[in-house]
């Protein structure tokens, strides 16, 4: 951890932003060899506002939907010049990437580009007025599906975007968190040793939208670990591996440090944690 930060500090990010530092464990990981093509998102309006950049490696911003289409490209030009030592990363937040972008992020992968795929998850469109998104967990109040009296906010469960990925039979998919960063540094430095489509969602908070104390990034992002609201794993060629073993802290403490959950009922949370239950249950045995 006594690398040189590659993100710049005194850039406009929110106090305790998620992705923040789960952008300055990426490029601690990567390294400098690296060209970064990002989709609009907190990230990008929060680092480079003109004409200044906290990026210290080549960078180019590019439309909500089309980032794996450019990192297709920068691949396929670098390869072209013999340069295939470079690593490209196509790099957004869960509405760029996972809803607005998937659709030439499903290409990226089904031609076969080598490049990583990188979703910082922050669950909502958050810089444009935390606005749900797919990856907004079930039952969790946005602007857009406010909790009330005939609503308990949005109504369907949270994306697999990593079943997604495997569907396209990509050599490695994988998650991580902001919260083990030894973990996802390994993820990456693993992913890169693979020629083809990588793919890895990293969990990062975010104080504003999900409603807590700044200092509470790394804590919150902890206890979604362990109460499996968000499970810590990787599929390489298919096979599936969970890299961490939960507490199985109950999701009542995940919640209860969030406004965006606290219309629920106990009830209501005790269903959700059957559900989470199950779900993880289906996806590992455990």
């Amino acid at each position: 951890m006594k690398k040189d930060d590659l993100i710049a500090p005194g850039h406009r990010t929110c106090a305790g932003c998620g992705p923040a530092i789960a952008t300055r464990m990426m490029l601690r990981a990567t390294g400098k060899n690296v060209v970064i093509c990002h989709s609009t998102g907190c990230m990008e309006v929060t680092t480079t506002q003109y004409p200044l950049t906290s990026w210290k490696v080549p960078w180019i911003h590019v439309l909500f939907e089309n980032a794996c289409s450019v990192a297709a490209g920068v691949r396929e030009a670098l390869d072209a010049q013999g340069k295939e030592d470079v690593t490209v990363i196509a790099f957004g937040g869960d509405g760029g990437m996972a809803d607005i972008g998937i659709r030439a992020m499903s290409g990226l992968m089904e031609r076969g580009h080598n490049v990583l795929i990188v979703i910082y998850d922050n669950e909502a469109y958050m810089n444009t007025g935390i606005q749900r998104s797919g990856s907004t967990p079930w039952h969790a109040a946005t602007t857009t599906t406010p909790a009330g009296k005939i609503s308990k906010g949005k109504e369907q469960w949270k994306k697999d975007m990593v079943a997604i990925a495997v569907a396209h039979h990509v050599p490695y998919a994988a998650t991580a968190s902001i919260a083990f960063p030894f973990d996802l540094e390994k993820k990456i430095k693993k992913a890169l040793e693979i020629k083809g489509p990588k793919f890895l969602h990293i969990h990062a908070p975010c104080p504003i939208g999900w409603y807590f104390s700044s200092e509470k990034t790394v804590e919150v992002a902890k206890l979604a670990v362990d109460s499996k609201m968000w499970a810590l794993y990787e599929v390489e060629n298919g096979e599936k591996k969970l890299t961490y073993k939960p507490k199985g802290t109950p999701v009542a403490d995940y919640m209860k440090l969030q406004k965006r959950f606290r219309h629920l009922s106990e009830e209501d949370i005790k269903e959700y944690q059957k559900r989470v239950d199950e779900s993880f249950g289906k996806m590992f045995g455990k």
